[in-house]
């Protein structure tokens, strides 16, 4: 029975035996990964549409049976399975796929061993050429795989430094400062575990480096937190975020938090871009999460394709993420619970509560709206022409503080907000994979949701918001069943922007009058 293990971090790979295969043909390793990848039988059909889309059927499926030919006098025998109808690995070879060996190792919180794996991204550096299938699918795994990397060597420099192994804690930090040079949170991770281990000119190297890139990419200094480490040493650190956890289901692997206690669930379901982790990192948003965290316990998640969450391969609808809802408030063992949806969070929180009403004790909805796009009978939004030029603007200007004078004109003069949000940007998504969520959203409709929401509903809405226009909170507050609609004075999109107190009050109201 022949041994095969594929290799997908770095340049890919195929070995039998322990011996390299002779494959030089690029569509015929990109076949293999792919085959490989989907774990079974496979339509002729797809593939040779995947890797020759602009021959015709005949041609196509006749350059397939030459590469197939190929590959099994390079693999020789037992290795592939092969019909009129479909491919597949032979269900007799032993199949290793170091991808999969990756993903098993973070599931079961083997971190040392998932960066042991990830030696690299995702078919770094191949292309099969002319495959842009091919090469859309790999774009989207490279993401999945490479924020469960990141998450991983998080928590590897975490565990690293609890138990006082520094180099180590050096080792995994650098890698996370390369996937990432302008995290102020990697930088400091990398200079707290330098002076830790006893290298002091290494760390005041770095904070150089770091200092020199933040000036020249983002235009601003080093935070405090970060300058006081050299000169306080490690005693000067903030406080720890809430330990990120992971539920899986449906092959798809969300991060949330729990943070606070107290009979209340409250869960959080933020706009298009999230992180669970580095939400923590803005002064005020910590602020506002902390507040919230005083008033129940608060539930936070990065639904599929964003965050620390896996990313897909298409764009998730409403249903995944009402089900992304489900999945995490039975991992954090909530019955029932508040939801409160901002922005873009607010469809998927409606119809979280349309279908599943004895598990939602409150429904609060903050700069939100029922529908993505303009019609004549929906006013509230931007036209679908106008939605996708805003679209188009934001995916230019991605990993820069993109659009943050349209979501927080209060800050956007502010160069620390800037930089924190260039980075959350970086580290919630790409902009490919962000366009495709973003599409989604434009054509997502809960109007015909509104009038099945049976739970208190408080809707909060800044007068002046730049982002979504208060017509469509008032448009919400209207058609949902007793809710109760309150106006906000300011122009900032984000719930923690602006007067935090206000918006805090509010709830604070809201929830204080829930039946017990």
């Amino acid at each position: 029975m022949p041994r095969f293990s594929v290799r997908t971090f770095g340049f890919p790979e195929i070995r039998r035996d322990d011996q390299t295969c002779p494959l030089s043909l690029r569509k015929g390793l990109a076949l293999l990964v792919y085959l490989a990848e989907a774990n079974g039988a496979v339509a002729r059909e797809i593939v040779a549409t995947m890797f020759w889309p602009d021959s015709p059927e005949e041609t196509a499926r006749a350059r397939l049976r030459r590469l197939l030919h190929r590959i099994q006098l390079a693999l020789g025998e037992g290795a592939l399975t092969v019909d009129r109808a479909t491919i597949r690995w032979a269900a007799t070879a032993q199949l290793e796929l170091d991808s999969l060996q990756f993903e098993a190792a973070c599931d079961r919180g083997d971190f040392a061993l998932a960066c042991r794996l990830a030696t690299g991204d995702f078919l770094d550096g191949f292309a099969p050429g002319d495959s842009p299938q091919f090469d859309e699918w790999a774009f989207f795994r490279r993401e999945a795989l490479r924020g469960r990397a990141v998450q991983a060597l998080e928590r590897v420099v975490q565990d690293a430094s609890a138990a006082g192994d520094h180099v180590t804690a050096v080792t995994h930090a650098r890698r996370l400062v390369a996937l990432d040079p302008l995290s102020e949170v990697y930088g400091r991770a990398l200079i707290r575990s330098l002076l830790l281990s006893g290298d002091r000119a290494a760390a005041e190297r770095h904070l150089a480096a770091l200092t020199q890139c933040l000036h020249d990419e983002l235009g601003v200094a080093p935070e405090a937190d970060t300058l006081a480490l050299l000169k306080h040493g490690t005693a000067s650190q903030s406080e720890p975020t809430p330990p990120t956890r992971y539920v899986g289901k449906d092959s798809i692997h969300l991060a949330y938090q729990t943070y606070g206690s107290g009979a209340l669930d409250i869960l959080l379901l933020p706009g298009f871009v999230s992180h669970v982790e580095r939400i923590w990192e803005e002064p005020r948003c910590r602020a506002f999460l902390s507040a919230l965290a005083r008033l129940g316990r608060l539930i936070l998640f990065d639904r599929r394709g964003v965050g620390l969450s896996d990313r897909v391969g298409f764009s998730p609808d409403l249903k995944a993420t009402a089900r992304d809802i489900a999945t995490v408030l039975d991992a954090a063992g909530s019955r029932r619970t508040v939801l409160l949806g901002a922005s873009e969070g607010g469809p998927a929180c409606i119809a979280f509560a349309a279908a599943h009403p004895e598990r939602v004790a409150g429904l609060i909805l903050f700069a939100s709206l029922a529908k993505g796009s303009a019609t004549s009978d929906y006013p509230h939004a931007l036209q679908a022409r106008q939605y996708d030029m805003w679209l188009r603007q934001l995916v230019t200007g991605w990993g820069g503080p993109a659009g943050i004078e349209t979501f927080a004109p209060s800050l956007a003069g502010d160069a620390q907000a800037r930089a924190w949000w260039a980075g959350l940007l970086r580290a919630a998504s790409s902009p490919g994979a962000i366009k495709g969520l973003l599409e989604a959203l434009r054509d997502t409709d809960v109007r015909h949701l509104l009038g099945r929401i049976a739970a208190p509903t408080l809707v909060l809405h800044r007068r002046n918001d730049h982002a979504v226009l208060v017509g469509a909170g008032r448009h919400l507050a209207s058609h949902i069943p007793q809710a109760r609609f309150v106006e906000l004075d300011g122009a900032d999109h984000w719930i923690f922007a602006g007067d935090q107190q206000t918006v805090l009050a509010g709830i604070t109201t809201f929830l204080e009058g829930l039946p017990g």
